[in-house]
């Protein structure tokens, strides 16, 4: 299963009971700010969730696996995500745990 950004919309409508297109609103601004923040070079930290990162990459020359001719990547913007501990430990069902 996947969750969608209307299943994520549905979840918050039937947590918080607004309505749909307030759950919709609330929704889309968080991904709009996330985003706008994210097109700007700063990282977003969500505490207990983990944290996302744009990280420059330089230009490198690379080797095609295949035909072994070289080429030249150009330099680009990645997006990188870290996991926080508690997310970790719930994903691999160590949450009660002692470390």
């Amino acid at each position: 299963m996947t969750t969608t950004k209307r299943s994520l919309i549905e979840k918050v409508f039937q947590e918080i009971g607004m309505t749909k297109k307030a759950s919709a609103d609330i929704v889309e601004a968080v991904f709009e700010i996330i985003k706008e923040t994210l097109e700007t070079g700063e990282k977003i930290t969500i505490s207990g969730f983990g944290r996302f990162v744009v990280r420059e990459k330089k230009a490198r020359k690379v080797r095609n696996p295949r035909t072994g001719e070289g080429m030249d990547l150009a330099a680009r913007r990645v997006l990188t995500f870290k996991p926080s501990q508690i997310l970790r430990d719930k994903i691999s069902g160590d949450e009660g745990r002692n470390r």
